[in-house]
């Protein structure tokens, strides 16, 4: 399968409000489904779709061309007590405190980044994680939210420390959750200060400031193969 990946030489990071492009929407549950069953994991509630009708959800998606086939992306959902957060759908259940730090913040501003998965095509080239991350964590700043939730999987742990998520202790076994199966483990994260990201590496933290300034919109990267690749950003 590597030999016959295309050659990628742009991605395009595109964000939109998921009741305002429909179309958009279906390409991303599309290629979200297809990851997602090419693992053999079906109950996950950031997966479910009726997140296309809630206005107060936010998408970023990868492309190859603008407006092309999805290859990657993600969410964010702000909470507004009328739908829950895939968060609270997912461990609710077993440790019911997330309801209560989620409903102490609604009026201050607290979302959850979600969703996130990237195509075979891009896989390998630090996409799904730490561009998309510092990604959402821009689009979250300018959405004005002011706490951002997280479920992680294991393979995106250390990345979401990086651009500043810490483990939310206080919820599960030291922040540990067996989901979305018995034999599989995610870790509840946490970003409190999404302004200042004290927690952020450094080099993560500044890279963050220039997406949602608008100081940056494209860049150029080099895959493991030495190849380059420009990724454009429109965060508007």
């Amino acid at each position: 399968m590597e030999e016959n990946k295309p050659e990628i030489t742009d991605l395009y990071f595109k964000a939109f409000r998921a009741v305002e492009d429909r179309a958009s929407c279906m390409k991303f549950i599309e290629g979200h489904t297809h990851v997602l069953e090419i693992f053999g994991i079906t109950q996950i509630t950031s997966a479910k779709i009726d997140w296309v009708l809630n206005p107060d959800v936010y998408v970023v998606q990868v492309s190859a061309e603008e407006g092309g086939k999805a290859l990657g992306g993600g969410r964010i959902h702000m909470a507004n007590r009328k739908q829950p957060l895939p968060i609270e759908d997912a461990v609710g259940e077993m440790d019911s405190r997330i309801y209560g730090l989620v409903d102490q913040q609604v009026e201050i501003g607290i979302g959850e980044f979600c969703g996130l998965w990237n195509s075979w095509e891009i896989a390998g080239l630090g996409v799904g994680s730490i561009h998309l991350g510092r990604t959402f964590i821009a689009l979250a700043h300018t959405l004005k939210l002011k706490t951002l939730l997280g479920l992680c999987a294991p393979a995106t742990y250390r990345n979401s420390l990086r651009v500043g998520f810490r483990v939310l202790k206080e919820l599960g076994v030291d922040g540990k959750f067996y989901y979305p199966a018995e034999d599989l483990t995610a870790t509840g994260l946490i970003i409190e200060d999404l302004e200042n990201l004290p927690l952020a590496v450094e080099e993560e933290r500044l890279a963050i400031q220039k997406l949602r300034t608008k100081e940056l919109t494209k860049t150029t990267i080099t895959t493991s193969k030495g190849n380059e690749i420009t990724l454009h950003f429109d965060l508007l």
